[in-house]
């Protein structure tokens, strides 16, 4: 579908996506801003222009990872020199780069224990509205725990408000509130909810690929070159979600070099922790973590890896 195409809402009214995006944004606006999570990829900025053709207030915040593309760090700053670079902290002040963060948590981030998603980008934008470009249709997961606005952490008074309340609505798989309803009582409810839990609006949420590029393009904005070499999605390199994370990091030799220290230190400070040794050296650690020996390694047990969730050293 065409983002000029029309479609009827929930309301009965007959509007474009786009026009739908808009009004979402218009619809959710808290007095203060929205808090625009801003990652430089293509959905952040459909997100960021959105916002600024609906008319509303915002900041876009764009979370330091130390270990997103240089291609991609050039062009934000580039191409958007107004967004907030924010620059994860501990208790002491100090910058949390991955490569301090891993020695400190003992283990490299894997597919189960994403510890360092906490730190980078999960624990920003608190008590605000927070805009996201999250899409269904960029995985299942997301089609099952997003929708038009979120409302995190379980509430059992807050589901009776929404049952109450007729909108559409169902519970993500930690008992978040998700509302696929973009009207004046999930307008309420999102005004009820920003200051006390987590509340996520996503406005391009039903959106598909090829309309977020027809909206790119047709706007005639530029977008980050690693698209044009083929890449479908940016993130950090290394990631353990993605699927070609050896070729990866063999594409940004200085990123493995500096993995391989991290992994240095981290042996020698688990030795001096006294931490029960299940690697010898960095790059035996390098192996396992990419998969790559002779066997396949045992499968990751989650409630092992619980406590790298929970330990805080924010």
């Amino acid at each position: 579908m065409s983002l000029g195409q029309i479609t009827i809402t929930s309301d009965g009214e007959m509007l474009t996506k786009l026009d739908m995006a808009l009004n979402r944004l218009r619809l959710f606006c808290p007095p203060e801003g929205y808090y625009v999570a801003f990652s430089g990829g293509k959905d952040s900025q459909c997100v960021y222009h959105l916002c600024k053709m609906a008319g509303v207030k915002f900041d876009a915040h764009y979370n330091v990872t130390s270990v997103d593309p240089p291609e991609l760090i050039r062009f934000i700053r580039k191409n958007y020199p107004d967004v907030i670079w924010d620059y994860p902290r501990d208790r002491d002040g100090k910058v949390i780069t991955m490569w301090n963060l891993i020695p400190r948590k003992q283990m490299p981030p894997t597919r189960l224990a994403r510890y360092c998603c906490a730190y980078f980008k999960e624990s920003s934008g608190k008590g605000r509205v927070t805009v996201t470009g999250v899409r269904w249709a960029e995985s299942t997961n997301r089609a099952h725990n997003q929708g038009v606005a979120v409302f995190q952490g379980k509430s059992k008074s807050l589901e009776k408000q929404v049952q109450e309340s007729g909108m559409q609505y169902k519970l993500s798989k930690n008992g978040g509130i998700i509302l696929n309803d973009d009207n004046d009582d999930a307008r309420r409810m999102v005004e009820q909810c920003y200051r006390t839990r987590k509340t996520l609006v996503n406005p391009i949420v039903d959106w598909t690929d090829e309309e977020v590029w027809e909206f790119l393009n047709g706007g005639g904005y530029e977008h980050c070159e690693l698209y044009d070499k083929g890449k479908k999605r940016l993130g950090c390199i290394g990631c353990p979600m993605g699927t070609c994370q050896a070729q990866e990091l063999e594409e940004y030799p200085k990123y493995k070099e500096n993995y391989l220290k991290a992994f240095d230190r981290m042996l020698k400070n688990n030795e001096a922790r006294g931490v029960k040794k299940t690697w010898n050296t960095a790059e035996e650690v390098y192996r396992w973590w990419l998969r790559i020996e002779d066997q396949e390694p045992e499968e990751e047990d989650e409630n092992e890896f619980s406590k790298y969730w929970t330990e805080d050293i924010m």
